[in-house]
């Protein structure tokens, strides 16, 4: 009791020791080959540190790992947080603790430095690294040869070598097992047999007293040479990891013939002790054993197992006749204090005899200690730098000496040589903080070279020493002083550039390069400034100018190279004289003025703004234009533009002139700046249809085509520029079943669902496009025929479905009607029948509709500001031709019918329609149609603009028309579609008829359309809701 007692107080007081001492103790288990940055553990919490808040810190707590320089470490410690992480670098415990097994033993150490000094504490880690099964055990060799005579009792037993596991514990080996071949040779006497010996032998293991299992065969049978001579067998052995790791070796048992007795050693365990500094060649140990039998059976052959270790093999050698054991090559305690070598005694036919000899090898002091330097501070170019004003116990180093000697000769004190205000203070067994012991003065000593000295206590001792090298670095401590704290100064404008204004000085109390003091302008001072930065000369750079500024105040500093900086500021002040030196100065260089072409006279263009510095006459200003022709006018005050001209984009879209600037100075100054005036394009042409070329065309749709491709497509043209000339497509009518889309950019006419059986036929889909232009949105309206059908077996059928399509009015929907020519007659009976049926009731009805309207002929007028206009076909064209036909044809055949097209507001935006009353002749003459004039380009940029125009807005898939007739209507060619013009494009949108004019003979040609004023509607433009 009074000794356990007296241990805890031992113990408890080392504890306080070391804990006064700052260092502390942890240790962690890790399993070996751990991948990279897997957490081991955190200082900060396992040490339960934590900060005194009335402690003030010179730094951030840090925990710094200290290792010597060169060396890898196996872990990693964050900075700030005190984690533990493992490396790149692989943990093998076979590597680190090579020829130790004993799991307990197999240690790495680190240290770890707590920092601030204020917090300081060296942490020794212990890592004890745990085995994991990453090795297979192994045989000797893949072979193994044994012999056995053939008068062997039963279970007899011999041993066989035993495999070599570098893993320790359970993960070493656990057992062995005999394996039976698939397939053996077979033969006689002499010769292998298809019995391989499982039966014959067995196999047993045991375990030595260090913990090492050793196979023995057994033998369950008895054996018979003449019978046969050789056993062959596979021999396993296992770990127990998991998974458990193996090996096999063939197992070759001889019989041999009768030899009766085997060696016998007289000692089978020997100890010996040998000194680490034998000569080569000196006996170890003299083995003798001896053998009963005669002749050449009683001689006795010495050898070394191969379970030994390959260093026993290298460092001693056997006698294999005498059996003396002997130094082959130098011994070193510090490399293996203890071999262990087993001899085998073999005659030659029977199984060797076994003896283990163990040899000590004894210390001697052939060792000097060794002096591990580990800088907690880190050394620039091996010198550590310390502040004068470091505290008292800075720690700079951790100093770590060793000894590979044994017991007195192993024993290491340290110390210095001299006085120095250095200490080293024992933290852990051997190792020892390098520290402050006083303050510090650069002063007095700027520089120490400190030589620390390890003697360990043998006869004689060894010492060794290491110089460490210390600098004291000068402390700023000084400021710089101005001889002057305010410096005035006053200097004309336009001064040269470079003109010295004044010299600044200060002066420091400190030395070296804290004394050096160098010039600064102030963060508030003008770049205009310069300060010579050594000799403290500040000059102008470049001219003052009093216009733009007449006083300057800036600070100017002096700061030292101290570290940190000491610096002290003075105040400049700068004022500057005036001088008559500024010309007026436009606002821009170049002024660009954008203006559209219909700009009244005299109506405002820009203004141009100009400034003079100068002040009073000086800065007076007047404006004039240079070379404008009189085109234009400037307010010479104000700097107004306004036109002398009105403007035409076509014939000339822009102007350009000089504007000068004259002050009234004595001395006038002047300067000039170019003017552009850009004329902006108005919208005033619609669209023109390229694509299709006449609305008698048509395209064939396989119906094997699959949504989503391209059937055709449609591209039109606009004359004007910018937005006027953007475009866009829509489907307006026709398209009833949304069988069909178009891309209202590219105008690509897509599939949109897949073709049925009653999508077949020909559908006449109505296109418009518009333009974005301002103040009013253009737009036209062309046909596209689309034959749905596998193939066009009869074109003409199918061009005369596009014709009877041309006399369909364009509010009734084409696709319903004929699919195959083998309906072609039925339907024309159908439609005979219809048509004759809806002419008798159209004449009736019309008759009667004329004779009782009285609507007067302004309120039709008034109606047409309320709807889309649709307009007419060229008059002009209209009256020429009808001079032509008025010999074959009757003044009645001129009637007029009024055909109204009309339907209700969309609900969805992406529909647009026909929304408006069209009033044209019954019989209407084919017009030609010019072609597109591609050589127009846009001369003049147009500024973007929304589009504030959509004529068409519908919930339905087309339009709806009815038929209102004003006069007397003759009863042949009533459809819809003959009031329409015969060319491909429907001219909409402008404010008037649109006057065109064709110079094609192709009657379906696209024809060059311009929209022109002074013409009226021959009849009411309204809408109606539906």
């Amino acid at each position: 009791m009074d000794l356990l007692s007296g241990t805890y107080l031992l113990a408890v007081l080392l504890a306080c020791i070391v804990f006064q001492s700052g260092a502390q103790e942890k240790n962690y288990t890790v399993r070996e080959e751990l991948p990279e940055n897997v957490l081991i553990g955190n200082l900060l919490k396992d040490l339960n540190l934590t900060l005194d808040p009335d402690v003030p810190l010179s730094s951030p707590l840090q925990f710094k790992l200290v290792y010597k320089t060169g060396d890898v470490p196996l872990v990693r410690v964050e900075e700030n947080t005190g984690e533990i992480f493992t490396t790149a670098n692989r943990i093998d415990r076979e590597k680190l603790c090579s020829g130790i097994f004993s799991e307990n033993r197999c240690f790495y150490e680190v240290e770890v430095a707590v920092l601030p000094d204020e917090v300081f504490r060296l942490v020794k880690i212990r890592f004890l690294i745990e085995d994991i099964n990453d090795n297979a055990p192994l045989f000797p060799s893949t072979v193994i040869n044994i012999s056995i005579p053939e008068n062997t009792a039963i279970n007899s037993r011999y041993s066989v070598p035993s495999a070599v596991d570098p893993d320790i514990g359970v993960n070493g080996i656990q057992h062995y097992e005999l394996l039976k071949p698939k397939t053996a040779p077979k033969r006689t006497f002499g010769s292998i047999t298809n019995d391989q010996g499982q039966n014959v032998f067995g196999l047993d293991i045991i375990e030595t007293p260090e913990g090492d299992k050793w196979p023995q065969l057994i033998v369950q049978q008895i054996l018979d040479r003449e019978q046969k001579d050789t056993y062959v067998m596979k021999i396993k052995v296992e770990d127990g990891g998991s998974p458990p790791r193996s090996s096999t070796a063939i197992l070759q048992v001889t019989v041999t013939d009768v030899n009766d007795n085997r060696p016998v050693f007289k000692e089978n365990d020997i100890e010996v002790s040998v000194p680490e500094n034998a000569p080569v060649g000196t006996s170890v140990s003299q083995l003798h054993a001896t053998d009963a039998d005669l002749g050449s059976n009683a001689q006795i052959h010495f050898y070394f197992s191969n379970q030994i270790s390959s260093l026993a093999k290298r460092l001693f050698a056997i006698d294999n006749t005498t059996g003396l054991i002997t130094i082959r090559e130098p011994l070193d305690r510090e490399e293996s204090p203890v071999h262990k070598l087993t001899v085998l005694a073999s005659d030659g036919s029977s199984t060797p005899s076994r003896a283990t000899v163990t040899v000590n090898v004894t210390d001697i002091n052939d060792n000097v200690p060794s002096i591990d330097t580990r800088y907690i501070i880190n050394p620039v170019n091996g010198t550590v730098l310390l502040s004068e004003k470091a505290p008292l116990n800075t720690k700079i180093a951790l100093i770590t000496v060793m000894d590979k000697d044994a017991d007195l000769n192993g024993k290491v004190t340290c110390f210095t040589d001299h006085d120095v205000p250095f200490r080293l203070k024992p933290v852990f067994d051997n190792q020892f903080l390098l520290e402050t012991a006083t303050f510090l003065d650069y002063e007095a000593t700027r520089e120490y070279a400190i030589k620390i000295v390890a003697s360990d206590s043998g006869k004689p001792p060894l010492n060794q020493s290491a110089m460490l090298l210390i600098k004291i670095k000068d402390e700023n401590d000084n400021a710089p002083v101005f001889t002057q704290p305010v410096i005035g100064l006053s200097i004309p404008e336009n001064n040269a550039p470079g003109t010295q204004l004044t010299k600044i000085s200060a002066t420091d109390a400190d030395s070296g390069r804290n004394a050096e003091i160098s010039y600064i302008l102030g963060s508030d001072a003008p770049p205009i400034f310069n300060l010579d930065r050594r000799t403290g000369i500040l000059t102008a750079v470049r001219k003052l100018d009093r216009e733009k500024q007449d006083r300057y105040s800036f600070t100017v500093l002096a700061k030292d190279n101290g570290m940190p900086p000491l610096q002290a500021n003075a105040t400049v002040t700068v004022s500057v004289l005036d001088q008559n030196d500024n010309s007026p100065a436009f606002t821009h260089n170049e002024y660009n003025f954008y203006v559209p072409e219909n700009l009244p006279m005299y109506g405002t263009v820009g203004l141009i703004t100009v400034t003079d510095a100068d002040s009073g006459e000086n800065a007076a200003v007047t404006l004039s234009i240079l070379n404008g022709r009189d085109n234009f006018i400037i307010d010479p005050l104000t700097g107004v533009i306004r036109p002398n001209i009105t403007f035409d984009r076509e014939q000339q879209g822009s102007y350009t002139f000089q504007v000068k600037a004259v002050d009234g100075g004595r001395l006038q100054r002047s300067s000039t700046a170019k003017v552009t005036i850009n004329v902006v394009d108005v919208n005033d042409n619609r669209p023109v249809f390229v694509i299709p070329s006449s609305n008698y065309s048509y395209e064939l749709v396989p119906t094997s085509i699959s949504p989503g491709s391209v059937v055709t497509k449609v591209f039109a043209v606009d004359n004007d520029t910018g937005m006027n000339a953007e475009l866009r497509y829509s489907i307006i009518g026709g398209n009833s079943r949304g069988l069909f889309t178009i891309d209202q950019l590219t105008g690509n006419i897509t599939l949109k669902e897949k073709v049925i059986a009653s999508d077949h036929g020909l559908h006449r889909l109505v296109i418009k496009v518009n333009d974005l232009g301002q103040p009013e949105s253009l737009y036209t309206i062309a046909l596209v025929h689309l034959f749905v059908n596998e193939t066009v077996t009869n074109s003409s059928y199918v061009q005369e479905l596009v014709r009877r399509n041309m006399e369909t009015p364009v509010g009734q929907n084409v696709g319903d009607g004929e699919i195959t020519p083998q309906t072609n007659d039925y339907v024309k009976i159908i439609i005979a029948i219809i048509a004759g049926t809806m002419t008798v009731i159209l004449v009736i009805f019309v008759t009667a509709l004329v004779r009782c309207r009285q609507t007067p002929r302004h309120k039709v007028v008034q109606k047409n500001k309320q709807s889309g206009e649709w307009v007419s076909p060229n008059q002009e064209n209209r009256q020429i031709k009808k001079k032509k036909k008025k010999k074959k044809r009757s003044p009645k055949s001129l009637l007029l019918n009024f055909v109204t097209i009309e339907e209700s507001k969309p609900d969805d935006p992406g529909h647009e329609h026909i929304n408006g009353t069209l009033d044209i002749p019954v019989e209407l003459e084919e017009q030609t149609m010019g072609k597109y004039n591609w050589a127009t380009t846009p001369t003049t940029f147009k500024p973007d603009s929304p589009d504030l125009a959509k004529h068409y807005k519908s919930a339905s898939p087309q339009p709806t028309f009815q038929i209102k007739p004003e006069t007397p209507v003759p009863p042949k060619k009533h459809h819809v579609i003959q009031e329409l013009p015969l060319d491909n494009t429907f001219v909409v949108g402008c404010d008037s008829l649109s006057k065109c004019s064709s110079s094609s003979s192709d009657p379906y040609s696209v024809s060059e359309c311009s929209c022109q004023g002074g013409f009226k509607t021959p009849g009411p433009i309204h809408t109606r809701q539906l």
